[in-house]
């Protein structure tokens, strides 16, 4: 986008739920350009009074337990119902130049081809927890463009996933049975964190070992009491995103948790804190996007990495230099 951006028409097209338009809009919501930064934050304020009002999931989970599979699935399972699903897939990202590496396009076909549902990749650029630094103001645009179920995919390569916590009502982990140790790679506060836990590829000879393996979990989670709240006891189930069986019962389960957080009116105090969470979020980020562009720490910053690595200076040193500079009374490495 390289002329100025019509805030107004993105608004209208998206609230028509155009495709085009919603898409235009979380390329926007995603630009770390100034001028688009502001028109962002136009664009957001007009769309806000109409978003809230999906059922957010979280899906997380080891690489190669079959998330996009299992999304692409239970997606066009709900747009066969009547839903309108959009799925905010947030992919690894290379290292050194940012970009996706996976292709969670390729494996969510049917839900791509439908006009029910949209998918978005986004590469995660290293952001804590594996989601996109966009993606909670991605949420607001496809919420505002009539998209009642809105999945957000985590990256699930071993950064914390509670940044996920603070943006969706349900938390779905998908884990594999066929792994030696059943709860291998599943840390305590993944398991404290799922409101569902769902055993995939439980098709053909291997569903007993993943009936063997929901039992281990569910007697896992009774020792470090997962759930929601008195209202709320975590479920374990089986389900095979390949053939379908169980995925029906993996959503009945994801809507009753949301019901559950409705009856006691927990789901608009989860909203109220997620809107606090975003505040500190975008603080953050923008503290230290200053920090970096600050002319005096962009000077300074060379020669501390410099001195860090000849160990004339500690981690700790630099940092105080660098906050220092940015402060106005700082002397760089001298």
């Amino acid at each position: 986008m390289t002329a100025a951006v019509d805030v107004e028409a993105m608004v209208a097209g998206v609230r028509a739920g155009t495709p085009v338009w919603v898409a235009r809009a979380v390329t926007l919501v995603e630009s770390t350009r100034p001028d688009h930064r502001r028109a962002a934050q136009r664009l957001l304020a007009m769309l806000t009074p109409y978003a809230c009002r999906s059922h957010r999931i979280g899906v997380t989970g080891v690489p190669g337990v079959g998330k996009s599979t299992f999304i692409d699935t239970l997606g066009s399972d709900l747009v066969a119902a009547g839903h309108r699903v959009a799925v905010l897939a947030v992919d690894p990202s290379s290292s050194r130049g940012g970009g996706s590496i996976l292709g969670d396009r390729t494996r969510m076909a049917r839900l791509l081809s439908s006009p029910g549902a949209y998918v978005r990749p986004s590469p995660s650029a290293g952001t804590l927890g594996g989601v996109a630094k966009a993606t909670r103001e991605a949420i607001v645009v496809v919420e505002a463009a009539g998209y009642d179920v809105v999945v957000v995919e985590t990256v699930g390569v071993g950064q914390s996933e509670t940044a996920v916590g603070d943006m969706v009502d349900s938390f779905l982990l998908l884990a594999l049975a066929r792994t030696g140790d059943q709860l291998q790679g599943i840390k305590r506060g993944i398991l404290e964190m799922a409101d569902v836990i769902a055993i995939n590829k439980a098709e053909g000879p291997y569903a007993a070992e993943a009936r063997r393996a929901a039992r281990e979990l569910a007697g896992a989670l009774r020792m470090v009491g997962g759930g929601d709240g008195p209202r709320w006891t975590t479920p374990v189930i089986t389900c095979s995103a390949l053939d379908g069986t169980g995925v029906g019962e993996v959503w009945s389960h994801l809507r009753a948790h949301r019901e559950a957080l409705e009856s006691g009116a927990d789901l608009a105090e989860r909203r109220r804190r997620q809107q606090v969470g975003w505040m500190w979020a975008m603080a953050q980020d923008t503290l230290l996007s200053r920090l970096r562009s600050h002319p005096g720490v962009r000077a300074a910053a060379g020669g501390l990495e410099q001195a860090i690595r000849d160990g004339s200076l500690t981690p700790a040193q630099a940092t105080d230099r660098l906050l220092a500079c940015y402060d106005g009374h700082g002397h760089g490495a001298d």
